[in-house]
C-alpha cells in the first residue's frame, strides 16, 4: 500500500531522500510497504496547518465534532477485516488479536462520538452577592500525538478521538514500523469529511518528527506512548515550552499467586499475559511470584499450557503466537534470554529462536529468578516469563515493587 504523510488535507510525498522499507516480520520475503520518510520540514508544515485550522474547528459545536468521529467508527466497522489483515502483516500479531484491537479502537471511537454532548462545565457557589460563578471547558489548541507500533490502531484512536471532540487540532506521528494501519485510520477521517488541517499525519523518525513535536512552542500538549527513556525526554523537553504532557511508558508487571489462589485461573491469566501479543505490550505479565506451597503445581501446569503455544504467521489460523516486530526487537529478546542463562536462572522451556522465515522466538519460561537479575528488573517486551518464589504476602509485595517501573 502507498504510504505518505497527510498535511492540510493533502497526501504528500516527502523529499527527504530517506526511504524506509517495512517487511512482514512473519515472512521476511514480503515487503509490506516502502515509503519516503518525513522530517522537520514536513512536521513544521503540519503544525502550521493545525494552527491555521484551529479557530474554525474550535468554533464547530462539540456535538457536531463528535459526529465526525462517530462516522469514522461506522466506516471502520465496515472494513474491520481489511484493517486487521494490514495490521497483522506489518506488526505480526495474530489475526484474531488484530481484529480484537480494531474492535476495541472502534468502541473508543463510538464512545467519543457521543462525548461532544458531555463536555460539561461546573457552577460554583460564590461568596459574593449578585455574582454567578462557573467554569467552561475550552480546547487547548493544536496538540501533538506520538503513538507506538504495538497497538497501532487502538492507541491512536484513544488519543486522536478525544482531542478532536474537545476542539483541538492534531499533529499525529505514528510509528515507522506500522504506518499502514495509521494511514488507513487517517483515510477514514478524511472520508468522514474532517476539514483540512484538523488532523495531520507525519510519518518519520522520532529524532526528526518527534523532536520537532515536543519542542515546538505552538503545540499546547503532547501525548506519548513508548519507552521510559523516550518518555522522560518528552517530559523534560515539553516542560521548556510549558506543554501539558501525558505519557504512557513501560512496565514490569507481576502476577502474585498465594497458596489459596485459583491455580487454573492464575495459569490462564499468566499465559495470556505473557505470550499474548508475543509479550509486546507494557501490560504484559513478565514476572510471576508464587507462594512456595503451590509453586510446583503451578509450574507444572504452566509448562503444560506453554507447550501448547507455537509461533507462526499471524494469518495462519493454526498459529498461537506471532513473531516479534523486527530484527532489533528480535535480537533484544534473544539477548535477554542469554542474560537470564548467564545470571543463573533455570530455563524450563523455550529459550531460542523458533526458526522459519521470520522473527520468531519460542515462548520462554525461566525459574529460580532473583530480584537482582536483569530478566526480573528490565522490560523485555517479548515472550519471556520469569518465575520467583516467596514465603509471605509482605515478601511478595516487596518483590513486586522492587523494580524501577
Amino acid at each position: 500500500m502507498e504510504i505518505r504523510s497527510y498535511i492540510n488535507g493533502k497526501w504528500l510525498t516527502p523529499d527527504s531522500g530517506r526511504i524506509v522499507k517495512n517487511v512482514n516480520p512473519a515472512d521476511l520475503g514480503e515487503t509490506v510497504c516502502e515509503f519516503a520518510s518525513a522530517g522537520e520540514k514536513e512536521t513544521l508544515a503540519a503544525i502550521e496547518a493545525a494552527q491555521n485550522a484551529f479557530p474554525g474547528w474550535a468554533a464547530v459545536p462539540a456535538p457536531e465534532r463528535g459526529r465526525y468521529v462517530a462516522r469514522v467508527a461506522a466506516l471502520a466497522r465496515e472494513r474491520q477485516d481489511e484493517l486487521a489483515r494490514v495490521m497483522t502483516r506489518e506488526e505480526g500479531k495474530l489475526l484474531k488479536e488484530s481484529l480484537g484491537e480494531i474492535k476495541k479502537g472502534n468502541s473508543v471511537l463510538e464512545y467519543y462520538g457521543g462525548a461532544g454532548f458531555r463536555i460539561y462545565g461546573k457552577t460554583i457557589p460564590s461568596e459574593l452577592g449578585e455574582c454567578f460563578t462557573c467554569t467552561i471547558r475550552r480546547p487547548l489548541g493544536s496538540v501533538g500525538i506520538i503513538s507506538p507500533w504495538n497497538f497501532p490502531w487502538a492507541i491512536p484512536c484513544w488519543k486522536i478521538a478525544p482531542a478532536l471532540v474537545a476542539g483541538n487540532t492534531v499533529v499525529f506521528k505514528p510509528a515507522e514500523l506500522t504506518p499502514g494501519t495509521a494511514t488507513l485510520l487517517v483515510r477514514l477521517f478524511a472520508e468522514a469529511g474532517l476539514p483540512p488541517g484538523v488532523l495531520n499525519m507525519v510519518v518519520g523518525p522520532g529524532s526528526k518528527v518527534g523532536e520537532t513535536i515536543i519542542r515546538h512552542r505552538d503545540l499546547k500538549a503532547v501525548s506519548f506512548t513508548g519507552s521510559n527513556e523516550v518518555g522522560r525526554r518528552v517530559i523534560e523537553e515539553a516542560a521548556k515550552t510549558h506543554k501539558k504532557v501525558q505519557c504512557e511508558m513501560g512496565g514490569k508487571n507481576a502476577l502474585v499467586l498465594m497458596e489459596d489462589g485459583d491455580l487454573e485461573a492464575a495459569v490462564a491469566a499468566t499465559i495470556d499475559g505473557a505470550f499474548g501479543s508475543t509479550g509486546q505490550r507494557c501490560t504484559a505479565t513478565s514476572r510471576v511470584l508464587v507462594q512456595r506451597g503451590i509453586k510446583d503445581r503451578f509450574t507444572e501446569r504452566l509448562l503444560e499450557r506453554t507447550r501448547e503455544y507455537f509461533p507462526g504467521n499471524g494469518l495462519d489460523p493454526k498459529a498461537t503466537m506471532g513473531p516479534v516486530v523486527d530484527r532489533k526487537q528480535y535480537e533484544s529478546v534473544l539477548g535477554y534470554i542469554e542474560a537470564g542463562r548467564k545470571e543463573g536462572a533455570r530455563l524450563l522451556c523455550g529459550g531460542k529462536a523458533a526458526g522459519g522465515n521470520g522473527y520468531f522466538v519460542e515462548p520462554t519460561v525461566f525459574d529460580g529468578v532473583t530480584a537482582g537479575m536483569r530478566i526480573f528488573q528490565e522490560e523485555i517486551f517479548g515472550p519471556v516469563l520469569a518465575l520467583a518464589a516467596f514465603g509471605s504476602c509482605e515478601e511478595a509485595l516487596a518483590l513486586s515493587n522492587d523494580v524501577p517501573y
